[in-house]
């Protein structure tokens, strides 16, 4: 089988597509997972690819040809510099792969998280992370969020997307709405203490975007608003979140 060394083949055109462009993922339900990580988390949630994308050195390596032995699915070689450009990385891991977006059940779960206008990709994606490393069940992202399969959220969220609901809505309002139980937002000050709020039982979590954090109709649905004590203000969202999931699954247990 040859390697493809050029931009202009149709297939890495459209691989660049996806890689590179939200509307396009959104319309085709499709993203481009990278690396022999996020690849074994896929594999082992039960996402088989629909395409392999590999450099030649890659494809012998160890760890990434079980991968492929694992997935069932033949690889289609590409030069470095073509996977480089695809995956939009300085240094590529010699693997990436064409996934459909799981979808998301109408079920929200009793461990649930909502992020409001969080703009940056790696916030979205680390949150991502500390959600399934926490069991949160499923995270709704408003439409102001970051796309979560993005390249940048997928590579700060480590295989996390696989372990968990991702849902995005364009309006969070009816999602809330839905939701039957504790509606708990997080607010810089003047909260309840994070370590002495009542954090039990069927949760979820409210996440605004740094600086501006929650709106006021957001805030008004919360039952309870809590706040992380500290020295002073300079967690971003990611770090809030991950110590809030810690929080509730420390006092679950």
């Amino acid at each position: 089988m040859g390697v493809l060394s050029s931009r202009d083949n149709p297939k890495v055109k459209r691989w660049s597509k996806l890689a590179q462009d939200p509307r396009y993922r959104r319309s085709e339900r499709r993203a481009l997972i990278e690396g022999p990580h996020v690849l074994a988390a896929a594999l082992e949630h039960g996402c088989k690819p629909i395409a392999l994308l590999a450099t030649e050195e890659g494809a012998a390596d160890p760890e990434i040809y079980q991968l492929i032995d694992r997935s069932g699915v033949r690889p289609v070689l590409l030069s470095k510099g073509v996977l480089r450009a695809i995956v939009d990385a300085e240094t590529p891991q010699g693997v990436a792969a064409e996934i459909a977006i799981p979808a998301a059940s109408d079920e929200l779960g009793n461990r649930v998280a909502f992020l409001e206008g969080v703009q940056d990709p790696g916030n979205v994606g680390a949150i991502i992370r500390s959600a399934a490393a926490f069991a949160v069940q499923t995270l709704v992202l408003d439409q102001d969020c970051a796309d979560p399969w993005s390249p940048r959220a997928l590579r700060a969220g480590m295989g996390g997307h696989f372990a968990i609901q991702l849902r995005q809505e364009p309006n969070i309002g009816s999602a809330l709405d839905a939701f039957k139980g504790t509606l708990v937002a997080t607010v810089p000050r003047d909260g309840s203490d994070l370590r002495d709020a009542p954090l039990e039982g069927c949760i979820a979590w409210l996440f605004g975007a740094e600086g501006r954090g929650l709106s006021e109709a957001v805030l008004k649905r919360s039952a309870l608003r809590v706040t992380i004590p500290i020295a002073a203000e300079s967690l971003n969202v990611a770090a809030t979140a991950a110590i809030c999931f810690y929080e509730a699954s420390r006092k679950a247990r």
